[in-house]
């Protein structure tokens, strides 16, 4: 198993990952349209590269022993001491091998290597990605609602886990 820090070589393979992923994390969730449309927004060559060059977003690719790209996650710094889990994500036949967990490792000791106290994320509040989080000791610190456009609207909770 590897994790390797993702550059704008790997967005295609972030890409083709979101979508095996997304449609199963979110199918029971958001509708086909909401779904389609969340995934252009976010998982486009364009965003993604804009998410890396642009908004500063530090990815990560985690690569299994078969040399199979099987998840990924990125990290941004918020402000002085907090950083936001971007995104965290695993193939669905790959869970429960531990790479998610390894994956927010990585991300947690980059955090703190660069001086944070806290790393914050935002999961959708019906996603059992939710007790994932807990079980790593993330606390629910609030609820938002945030308009994604489309009369869209991601429903969320945000969590906390501090160092």
């Amino acid at each position: 198993m590897i994790i390797k820090s993702a550059s704008i070589d790997d967005v295609v393979t972030i890409q083709k990952l979101a979508a095996v992923i997304w449609p199963v994390a979110y199918n029971e969730i958001l509708s086909a349209l909401q779904l389609d449309y969340m995934l252009q927004k976010f998982y486009s060559i364009e965003a993604l590269q804009d998410q890396m060059l642009t908004k500063g977003h530090r990815f990560y690719v985690i690569i299994d022993d078969n040399m199979d790209e099987v998840g990924f996650a990125a990290v941004s710094n918020e402000n002085a001491g907090t950083f936001k889990l971007q995104k965290l994500y695993v193939l669905p036949n790959q869970q429960g091998k531990n790479f998610g967990t390894m994956l927010l490792n990585e991300v947690t000791s980059f955090c703190r290597k660069k001086g944070g106290k806290s790393l914050i994320l935002n999961v959708n509040r019906y996603n059992k990605a939710r007790f994932f989080y807990e079980k790593c000791g993330f606390k629910i610190i609030d609820e938002v609602d945030i308009s994604i456009g489309n009369n869209y609207f991601m429903n969320d909770y945000v969590m906390e886990l501090n160092f």
